[in-house]
């Protein structure tokens, strides 16, 4: 497609899900109706990428032909499987924050296998963004190309690609990623940046993506090299990656386009890259909803099938029950087992950023950037700007990272983006600050992981203490020297400084993470279903602190808990420590490691007219399997809720 042309309708995204009925319904909304719907800010704010495409749906493949009728499927509770597809429209119109959430690019798929040509959307959210520029699907966040449609304009699609930054717009005109790959592995590409720039203080990620910047060369040629005096906000580089890890749902997607485009050619540095068989393991376990098995479990099944004959093709470890590595959430597996102080860690997962507490740059990317990746050894990256958050005062064994993240992330200037002065700006959070040191690497992991949640790249945790004391008691020999620290005249963004002090309980109410109250405003929200897992919210610290308020006491009458351990070695100590004892003395349901209760397919699915109080990280409408609200919470929150059947402060029980 070289034009856009209207030849069908716009299908604006309001937050009336009247509107949106309407919609569906044959009513049409004009190109000023649109508009002024972004400039009253009447336009959804944060469309999610389950929304757009389910979790359950995304069992079934990952082809527009599988996917399209089920994009937007549920939306507002009031789209139906094919609506969109069935209907004329052409262009979506969203507002802030589209593409919010998870790294799947089956979400842009379902757009393209939906009939839609063009994206016009306030803001878009970095992977979102990315995965859109990597498998050719047109955007804009300037309004007026909808007047010009509706005029009967004819649009050159080059023009959008025009308005992005370099990189972008070199992949975009190249005809994808994987394109670009061939010509940079045919040694025909040279940088676009200037790997001579003159140097100047950086903060952590900064001088780590400088450390990593490609500056010539290509595989097997003794010239390829890395490494550039310094790196700004916005410039885009590619830079060398350590760690690569893919799931089931991603994995297939991934293999399918590496054969297309690289056909049986070796997976560069393939013992630095591990599949992770974790989002799929829990579907068959006995509490699971035999809806959620009929509906999930054989196709589900497939793409593991998938996932574990492109290990055996490429010879790539694998993770997962009865595999030949431990199972468990990717994410908390990476920190015990791969991420290192100054690497660049990626995965086909938003929550990659969980890396991030071992002063790592890791986040989360779509299957054509892994796929890029696994040939080539390098990611593209736009250099984020920095935002450093310094915390100080007193969590007076209370007080939990989860709590400060959801009180971060919620604050305007993250949830109205702030930080963001143009469409493709990228950010992240510099975490610092002697409030840290009271805190352990599992603890301090909800920080990085979270950022994701409040529309950042990812988080990144200074230098300090627990990460050393980590490092010496799971790796041993390792260099102190790796890690990164900033220099003293780095320029951010923003410096915010965070007292614990000040800092109330907090809670993120239905919907999603950003929306923050404190929990003292909730305490006659009544909860029936309270799950304690998930890569923010099943760590041993996690389960520690579930169970020093458990111990000894009993669910409420109308309270069911569901607990996953989120890796086998988790789960191991908490055994060896008496906490799962404690949970089975309290009826709590126990399964094994695995990641299914976050995204519906596992344990704690909720139940009709259930309310749920999750130590997961994301809330979006059904995200978790079904209807139901569902609020966030630390664990010991979690955990005084299912004794007392409603959001409840743990201090309250003593």
């Amino acid at each position: 497609m070289t034009t856009i042309q209207k030849t069908g309708s716009f299908f604006v995204l309001t937050a009336d899900a009247d509107e949106t009925s309407a919609q569906l319904k044959g009513e049409r909304l004009s190109a000023t109706e649109a508009t002024e719907k972004a400039d009253n800010n009447a336009l959804h704010y944060g469309v999610n990428t389950d929304a757009m495409i389910s979790g359950q749906a995304c069992t079934l493949g990952y082809t527009g032909e599988i996917l399209g009728p089920y994009f937007l499927e549920n939306f507002q509770e009031v789209v139906s499987k094919s609506a969109v597809r069935d209907n004329d429209f052409q262009i979506i119109v969203g507002g802030d924050a589209y593409g919010t959430g998870s790294s799947r690019e089956v979400a842009v798929v379902a757009h393209q296998g939906a009939g839609i040509e063009l994206v016009v959307a306030k803001s878009f959210q970095r992977i979102f963004q990315e995965n859109m520029v990597y498998s050719g699907l047109p955007f804009t966040s300037d309004f007026s190309v909808l007047q010009r449609l509706e005029n009967g304009e004819e649009i050159e699609v080059a023009e959008l690609y025009n308005a992005l930054p370099p990189f972008f717009n070199t992949v975009a005109t190249a005809g994808g990623l994987l394109a670009f790959a061939t010509k940079w592995l045919n040694d025909e590409v040279t940088p676009w940046y200037d790997t001579n720039s003159p140097s100047r203080a950086m903060t952590v990620v900064e001088k780590l993506v400088a450390r990593r910047t490609w500056t010539k060369g290509t595989l097997g040629d003794a010239a390829l090299s890395f490494g550039v005096p310094a790196v700004s906000p916005g410039d885009q580089v590619l830079c060398s990656v350590a760690f690569r890890g893919m799931h089931e749902y991603t994995a297939g997607m991934c293999m399918a386009l590496y054969k297309e485009a690289f056909g049986t050619q070796p997976v560069v540095n393939a013992d630095q890259v591990a599949a992770f068989e974790d989002h799929f393991v829990l579907i068959d376990q006995p509490s699971v909803p035999t809806t959620t098995k009929n509906a999930r479990l054989s196709s589900a099944r497939k793409l593991a099938e998938e996932m574990t004959d492109a290990c055996d093709e490429f010879g790539l470890r694998l993770h997962g029950p009865g595999r030949n590595q431990d199972a468990g959430v990717c994410h908390r597996i990476v920190v015990e087992q791969y991420a290192s102080p100054g690497d660049i860690v990626v995965l086909t997962d938003s929550h990659t950023p969980t890396s991030g507490v071992l002063n790592t740059f890791a986040f989360g990317v779509g299957s054509t950037a892994m796929t890029f990746a696994l040939r080539t050894g390098l990611i593209p990256v736009t250099v984020p700007k920095t935002v450093r958050v310094l915390v100080t005062g007193d969590a007076k064994g209370i007080l939990s990272p989860k709590d400060l993240i959801l009180h971060i992330i919620g604050d305007p200037y993250f949830r109205e983006e702030h930080w963001r002065t143009t469409p493709t700006d990228t950010c992240v959070i510099q975490f610092g600050g002697e409030g840290l040191n009271q805190w352990n690497v599992d603890e301090l992991s909800v920080l990085t992981n979270m950022t994701v949640e409040g529309g950042l790249m990812t988080g990144v945790v200074e230098p300090c203490e627990p990460i050393k004391t980590f490092m010496d008691e799971r790796r041993g020999d390792w260099d102190e020297s790796s890690l990164v620290y900033p220099d003293e005249d780095a320029e951010y963004t923003k410096v915010i400084q965070v007292n614990l002090d000040e800092v109330p309980l907090t809670v993120a109410t239905p919907g999603d993470s950003r929306n923050r109250a404190s929990l003292a405003e909730l305490a006659d929200v009544a909860i029936q279903n309270v799950v304690i897992a998930s890569c923010t919210g099943g760590s041993l610290a996690d389960l520690r602190a579930a169970a020093t308020i458990l111990d000894g006491q009993r669910l409420h009458d109308s309270v069911r808990l569901t607990v996953t351990p989120s890796s086998t070695l988790v789960a191991h100590q908490a055994k060896k420590e008496g906490l799962l004892a404690v949970f089975e003395s309290v009826g709590a349901v126990i399964s094994p490691p695995g990641c299914g209760s976050c995204i519906g397919n596992g344990p704690g699915i909720p139940l009709p007219n259930e309310t749920t109080a999750s130590t997961t990280n994301r809330n979006y409408d059904r995200r978790m399997g079904a209807p139901g609200p569902v609020y966030l919470v630390s664990p010991a929150v979690a955990a005084a809720s299912a004794i007392t059947g409603r959001l409840t402060d743990p201090r309250a029980l003593t």
